[in-house]
């Protein structure tokens, strides 16, 4: 019985690393998020307003981007986006917020942070939660594209 514990606890520790692998640069990037009041940032190209889902972030969703995205997004042909750029998306489940998302662009990466509306961590780092899904996009985007 002490193996069987053992090991169930070793994978239990794995599945956690990997799916809340950064929690405290997570929460860094919260705190961020919510002293430069991301709810007014500019919409994302397509979402000016809450717009319906059928992904897992919920039945409908809000999209916020950061000037580097908007600077982007207005600059010429793209082969991925800027150092810099923030992609926030809250989600809502029967009109009530439930999730809130951000994409941070980190050289050539991108850093995904899930969050509780309170801003717990729920993923953060390069989870395969988000990748899985964000792998097929335009450089992680699967909202909108890099402009050409």
């Amino acid at each position: 019985m002490p193996v069987r514990r053992a090991v169930l606890a070793g994978s239990v520790a794995v599945l956690a690393a990997c799916s809340n692998q950064n929690p405290e640069s997570a929460e860094a990037l919260w705190d961020e998020l919510q002293a430069a009041d991301y709810p007014g940032w500019a919409r994302a190209p397509g979402y000016e307003g809450r717009t319906p889902s059928a992904t897992v972030h919920g039945a409908e969703v809000e999209i916020f981007i950061n000037d580097v995205m908007v600077e982007a997004l207005a600059g010429g042909p793209l082969a991925a986006w800027p150092d810099g750029a923030i992609v926030v998306k809250d989600g809502f489940m029967a009109g009530e917020p439930h999730i809130v998302l951000a994409m941070q662009k980190r050289g050539d990466a991108w850093f995904f942070a899930e969050y509780e509306t309170s801003g717990e961590v729920v993923y953060s780092g390069d989870p395969h939660a988000c990748t899985r899904c964000h792998d097929d996009g335009d450089d992680g985007v699967l909202a909108f594209d890099l402009p050409r």
